[in-house]
């Protein structure tokens, strides 16, 4: 493999950006037997959307599968195993059946095209691809007018590597591991705040699916867990334009003494191997109107 080449053996594209290759990170130094006792640190302070002051969310949890798809993967797989059974138990009762002789005359072969006579490639209309592998920050929708971009804008450049990706989760190791075995590329983010109890970040998160379907892995992960009542509380809403996108505006607020209450949405959808993950927050509850509105048109950008 040369040093150009990721682990499922493709040249990452030139506009991938550089941070997104994996370097190793040095283990903790382990500590010293005369060091003084530690001493007693501050209070944590409380993280902020543009100035909004917001107490700490529960972290997702780094779902490899969620809890529905993993009941449905074992009702599956108890089906498949049944049904293999008792097929293997009739044939078993079948007389043999005569193979047909391995040497078969007049076998044919498909031709090799004339040089000039292959089909021409698809158009930028038919092939998402020509879109896709180029800068990803250019299909990020526009922020809308009278917002200011925000001092909690994550990543740098508008990119997100998997290390900081995985962060947002309860258990960032497993969710790294997770990423990198489902083909994990990058992510292109931008964000806005409007006044003092409004924010959205939208995430274009692509995978390479070569050898896995990652971006329907995330895609399914992520939406299997978000109706319980612990997040959304609902089922979510049908995004238009998409075969499995889903917006979930959730049913209460997180609540802390001497905060405001914070309200979330989340809008997911996939176009190929790109997930579109917007969140939402605001002090008062999200607008279902204007969330389908803008997971509609982030839609048509891909």
């Amino acid at each position: 493999m040369t040093p150009n080449e990721d682990h499922t053996g493709s040249v990452p594209a030139a506009e991938d950006p550089p941070t997104a290759r994996l370097t190793p990170v040095a283990p903790d130094a382990p500590p010293s037997i005369t060091a003084p006792p530690p001493a007693v640190s501050p209070p944590p302070q409380h993280p902020s959307y543009g100035g909004i002051p917001v107490p700490p969310p529960a972290p997702a949890p780094p779902r490899r599968r969620g809890r529905i798809a993993l009941l449905l993967a074992a009702a599956a797989l108890l089906g498949t195993v049944a049904g293999v059974t008792y097929g293997y138990r009739v044939q078993a009762d079948e007389p043999p059946t005569a193979l047909p002789p391995l040497s078969q005359p007049g076998l044919a072969y498909p031709k090799a095209l004339a040089a000039g006579k292959e089909p021409d490639p698809l158009p930028a209309a038919q092939d998402h691809r020509t879109k896709t592998t180029g800068d990803l920050r250019k299909l990020l929708v526009s922020a809308p007018k009278g917002t200011k971009k925000p001092d909690f804008l994550p990543g740098e450049g508008g990119w997100v590597t998997a290390y900081e990706f995985a962060e947002d989760f309860q258990e960032p190791d497993y969710m790294f591991k997770n990423l990198v075995e489902s083909g994990y590329r990058r992510t292109a983010v931008t964000a806005w705040s409007r006044g003092q109890g409004h924010a959205v970040i939208v995430e274009l998160i692509q995978f390479h699916d070569q050898l896995t379907a990652g971006a329907a892995q995330y895609l399914e992960e992520q939406t299997a867990y978000l109706p319980d009542d612990d997040y959304a509380g609902n089922d979510g809403t049908a995004i238009p334009g998409s075969s499995d996108g889903l917006l979930f505006v959730f049913d209460s607020p997180d609540t802390e003494p001497g905060y405001l209450p914070l309200w979330e949405g989340r809008a997911l959808a996939r176009r190929g191997d790109i997930v579109m993950d917007i969140h939402f927050i605001n002090t008062s509850k999200v607008s279902e109107k204007d969330a389908l509105d803008l997971a509609r048109k982030q839609l048509e950008r891909l």
